[in-house]
């Protein structure tokens, strides 16, 4: 998985990122006869040159990110997430079920006794997981906006599996997250690879992957505890985002091995780190 793609291969990926629909505008905007299954649409576009599929892909995306700001605009949006004041997840991802069955639905056999405790425990932490569920992905689309409407991006126009884009022509999976609890700053800045390292050996089984990523790490040097605040000041990760892309290269150099299980993976990984010093 460590290779650098063709550009045949990338091309492929780029066609298969497509909506059905809009691959057929694509075939009708390029003379191609736009009649047939999504397969057969992929095989004869790849000779339309790369440069016009990206060119359409921006529209589209440019739509769809329209189509968002027309609910809410960015500004808006942004003023929404500042008025989260505590970032508390409550729970652990993916376990209000079973904790809701072991902590109250099996403990419990009196009715009022357990309406009692859930509005004494759970109904708050149930509303923290939310908040954060809901900052989090907001925040994240934010970010995600902008990185795909950069002059040097290819976004994807459906989810396909491990890539959300293509930056210097090589596919990517986007990775958004705070600088994890006992990682020393001072140690992510000074090999970001063995930073990736962690973070590809430390993922979760349910969401392992060995794809290549693109990590945008945050972290507040003064309030590490406060890293999450970071996500939101735009201004300030924009313009590192922007240097980034705008400066770094997709090489061979970017390859990276870890181990997961019993098994040695070999990827790819972008590494960009935004600190806030102040």
């Amino acid at each position: 998985m460590g290779k650098l793609k063709t550009s045949a291969e990338v091309k492929n990926l780029k066609l298969k990122s497509i909506l059905g629909d809009h691959l057929r505008e694509l075939a009708a905007r390029e003379g191609i006869d736009p009649k047939g299954r999504v397969g057969e649409l992929v095989k004869k576009l790849l000779k339309v040159d790369e440069g016009r599929i990206d060119e359409f892909i921006k529209e589209r995306y440019a739509d769809l990110a329209g189509e968002r700001r027309k609910q809410i605009s960015d500004k808006e949006l942004k003023a929404e997430l500042d008025k989260v004041t505590d970032f508390s997840w409550g729970m652990v991802q993916g376990g209000l079920d079973q904790r809701i069955q072991r902590e109250y639905v099996r403990q419990h056999y009196r009715y009022d006794d357990l309406l009692q405790a859930v509005k004494g425990n759970l109904q708050g932490e149930v509303e923290s997981y939310v908040v954060c569920s809901w900052y989090n992905h907001w925040t994240t689309v934010l970010i995600e906006d902008h990185i795909s409407e950069h002059e040097n991006v290819i976004p994807t126009l459906k989810k396909v599996k491990g890539i959300d884009l293509f930056f210097r022509g090589q596919p990517f999976d986007l990775k958004t997250t705070m600088l994890p609890k006992g990682f020393e700053l001072a140690r992510a800045k000074a090999d970001l690879s063995e930073l990736a390292v962690w973070l590809y050996e430390n993922q979760g089984e349910e969401r392992f992957g060995d794809d290549p990523r693109f990590f945008v790490v945050l972290a507040d040097s003064k309030n590490p505890d406060e890293s999450w605040k970071l996500k939101r000041d735009v201004t300030f990760v924009f313009k590192q985002i922007d240097n980034f892309l705008g400066s770094e290269d997709v090489s061979e150099a970017d390859q990276i091995v870890f181990e997961y299980g019993d098994e040695t993976f070999v990827t790819l990984a972008k590494v960009l780190l935004v600190v806030r010093e102040q």
